[in-house]
């Protein structure tokens, strides 16, 4: 089943990584997150990983010609890909591929001002994908500079806050100093300030973290450091609780959350 990008502008539709090595990828994140892949009509470079037969994210084969780290990005649903992409460029961001046609749709890869990456597609889309509360599979932060030019420019490319009916809200919360994103009243993203443009470590610069829920924290970590990843940030350090951010074999950073009361 699908909906249409246009039912949910705005709000994020999906997220994927491009991996050195497909199919090391898929048995690192088929042993800490439990995910079973299956193939897509894009052919044997790409993949979808699912969670109790619920499509979660995209894998594919990053080029070898091509020397870009390896991140986890997340797409925003919209309704005009190419639009979308000039306000982008209007405000001052960077438009790095397309748009251009891609699957059942058409797709753009961007970054903000401040240098987080992000992509935008208009197409097809999997109903309820990251749309908030305990069953979603993956949910969205962004940790920028400052999180309210942050929505502003969001705001202004994603019709974020707008007057279309169906459009995404915008809120503070002030007890964890975020601003959250929300679509038909529940919380699919948030954005939070305080990073730093030019850290060393290019992981801690503006970035949207991706965070997959598991249900037993304490064995994802251990499958993914007996598989060859790092931790970035513990329970007791990260922004949230019963949560580790990790580094993959690839480079690549995500976070698992567990459910309350769970131990790394």
């Amino acid at each position: 089943m699908s909906t249409s990008s246009h039912e949910t502008f705005g709000a994020p539709c999906w997220v994927s990584l491009l991996s050195r090595d497909l199919a090391a990828a898929q048995q690192f994140y088929g042993a800490v997150l439990g995910w079973e892949f299956g193939p897509v009509r894009l052919g044997e470079a790409f993949s979808v990983g699912f969670a109790d037969g619920i499509p979660v994210a995209g894998l594919g084969s990053l080029p070898p010609e091509l020397s870009t780290p390896v991140v986890w990005t997340p797409y925003f649903a919209v309704d005009d890909a190419d639009v979308t992409a000039a306000r982008v460029l209007e405000r001052s961001g960077t438009v790095a591929v397309g748009p251009l046609a891609f699957g059942t749709g058409r797709a753009a890869l961007a970054s903000d001002r401040d240098g987080a990456v992000f992509g935008i597609w208009q197409g097809d889309a999997i109903p309820d994908w990251g749309m908030g509360g305990d069953a979603a599979p993956a949910w969205l932060e962004l940790r920028t500079r400052n999180a309210f030019d942050a929505a502003i420019f969001y705001g202004e490319v994603l019709e974020w806050a707008c007057e279309h009916a169906g459009c995404c809200e915008v809120a503070y919360a002030e007890e964890s100093e975020r601003i959250l994103l929300r679509h038909a009243g529940r919380t699919v993203a948030r954005l939070h300030g305080g990073t730093l443009a030019q850290a060393p470590d290019p992981h801690l610069r503006p970035r949207w973290q991706v965070h997959f829920r598991v249900p037993d924290l304490g064995a994802a970590v251990k499958a993914a450091l007996a598989r060859g990843a790092s931790t970035v940030f513990g329970p007791d350090s990260g922004p949230f609780p019963h949560e580790v951010t990790l580094r993959d074999p690839d480079g690549a950073v995500f976070s698992i959350a567990g459910p309350a009361g769970s131990a790394a």
